[in-house]
């Protein structure tokens, strides 16, 4: 019996996905009620190290099924089957201000899962497994073409998925942080649209030299992208969070080049005229901008332009400002490099670790929703503002 409580098998399902997706984590041949922790660790392309964990007690046939089971502690509770995920944060004595952001998406993420005797909390390192696994997580599907594009000016990376075309596409912006974010890009193109990630902010020119941009280096990207031989030129949609967001309603406002055939705007700032359909994602407990104040003037602006047909709104109690793709650990405050300076400040992001979670996970699903109703299908026609508490 002391045999079989110390060789179990640990199994997840499946072993290899996409991040998006969820897995089955699940312990066999324990004896019935015993106490046992399964630990999620995974390090980072900057080598810092993250874990998530939880408490469970096997059950009368010795099993765990994470799945039905719920965690009574650790880093989240209740029955979450990828808590192991969404909970993790840096190891203790890390770095202050992380944020974990994939780097080289044509890369997995190894996430190594374990099963440890006992309600564990902390020093997993030094203690050793009763049995281990590696799962692997992707963000580009088998066949993602991704290609780096600098003509016209631009700096950004285009992913396109498998197969002929021609595909719907997105222009996918972030922030004011800087940088060339891949990640999300690269998902949407395995769930079936070309998608351009494009670096905008601190963008410099051929020889280095910082260059402010305008509205002309978007509609670039867009035209980029309508002249592509795998996009279907009239379904293009803009993709934004933060920055992002404001930078995609000011384009659907007042470019007459861009005429998206949708926006997507997460924790957004306002603005009015819009003419496409709008998809705006609101955490209300965003410690960054206003977010779910804004929506509200876009409500009324909307209502009074008589747009109101075309205005979807999600809002999420106990979401923060940073709503990313399913499963991503929540980061309530961070390190943010001021523009045009050397500066490095703690930015508050805000949100509650479980309910930005499920925001993050039901976003992502009515967000690829409303590209297949407006990129994939005929709009179906609307007479009312669409506003959901979450």
């Amino acid at each position: 019996m002391i045999k079989q409580f110390f060789r179990p098998l640990l199994s997840v399902r499946p072993l290899r996905c996409m991040v998006d997706e969820r897995f089955d984590v699940r312990v066999q041949g324990l004896l019935p009620g015993v106490r046992v922790t399964l630990h999620a660790r995974l390090r980072s392309e900057d080598g810092d190290f993250w874990e998530g964990f939880g408490h469970y007690v096997s059950d009368e046939t010795g099993n765990v099924k994470v799945c039905k089971d719920a965690s009574l502690g650790g880093s989240y509770d209740g029955v979450e089957s990828v808590g192991l995920l969404w909970s993790m944060k840096p190891i203790p004595g890390s770095r202050t201000g992380l944020r974990y952001r994939k780097k080289d998406v044509q890369a997995q993420t190894d996430v190594h899962i374990s099963v440890y005797k006992d309600h564990l909390t902390h020093s997993f390192q030094e203690k050793t497994p009763l049995a281990s696994v590696v799962a692997e997580r992707w963000y580009l599907a088998p066949g993602v073409q991704r290609v780096d594009v600098t003509e016209k000016g631009l700096k950004g990376t285009l992913f396109i998925p498998p197969g002929p075309g021609p595909f719907p596409a997105v222009l996918d912006l972030w922030g004011g942080g800087g940088g060339l974010v891949e990640y999300r890009s690269g998902l949407l193109a395995s769930r079936g649209y070309a998608a351009l990630s494009l670096e905008y902010c601190d963008h410099k020119d051929e020889v280095g030299k910082p260059r402010n941009v305008g509205i002309e280096y978007f509609e670039a990207a867009i035209n980029l992208l309508r002249q592509h031989p795998q996009v279907c030129p009239e379904r293009v949609a803009i993709l934004g969070l933060s920055y992002g967001a404001f930078l995609s309603m000011h384009m659907a406002a007042y470019s007459s080049v861009i005429k998206p055939s949708c926006i997507v705007c997460i924790s957004l700032s306002h603005v009015g005229r819009i003419k496409c359909p709008i998809l705006l994602i609101v955490g209300e407990d965003d410690q960054s901008c206003p977010a779910s104040e804004s929506a509200d003037d876009m409500k009324r602006m909307m209502e009074r332009g008589g747009n109101s047909h075309l205005l979807t709104i999600l809002s999420y109690p106990g979401a923060g400002h940073l709503i990313e793709p399913p499963y991503t650990p929540h980061c309530q405050a961070s390190n943010f490099m001021l523009a045009e300076t050397t500066s490095k400040v703690l930015i508050l992001w805000g949100g509650h670790t479980k309910a930005h979670s499920q925001a993050q996970e039901d976003s992502w699903n009515k967000i690829l929703s409303f590209f297949e109703q407006y990129l994939y299908r005929n709009p179906s026609d609307s007479s009312h503002i669409y506003f959901q508490k979450i």
